[in-house]
């Protein structure tokens, strides 16, 4: 069977606090791409980027083929496009 080429969606909860502002940072901050996120200072656009990933509205994607990381809108994946990653550790169980 052939390998395809394939979008796995990041949940943004299960990234450390750390990489997920590194990754934020580095999405509003790239150079030559037109994210929308040039109006504001850093600390708005990357508070911006964060609402929307809480909302449910943008998502992180990895790629498979060129092994990179991405913030997209949430609409623009088909759904054959991406499969979700999932988490493997244990979520707490409420007493």
């Amino acid at each position: 069977m052939p390998d395809r080429e394939e979008m796995l969606v990041v949940p943004h909860r299960q990234l450390s606090p750390e990489a997920l502002s590194g990754l934020i940072e580095e999405f509003v901050t790239r150079d030559g791409t037109d994210s929308g996120y040039t109006r504001g200072s850093l600390a708005e656009n990357v508070a911006m980027v964060r609402r929307q990933l809480d909302a449910g509205q943008a998502v992180i994607v990895f790629d498979n083929r060129t092994h990179t990381c991405n913030i997209r809108p949430a609409e623009s994946l088909s759904g054959g496009e991406h499969r979700q990653v999932r988490s493997t550790q244990k979520k707490e169980q409420d007493p």
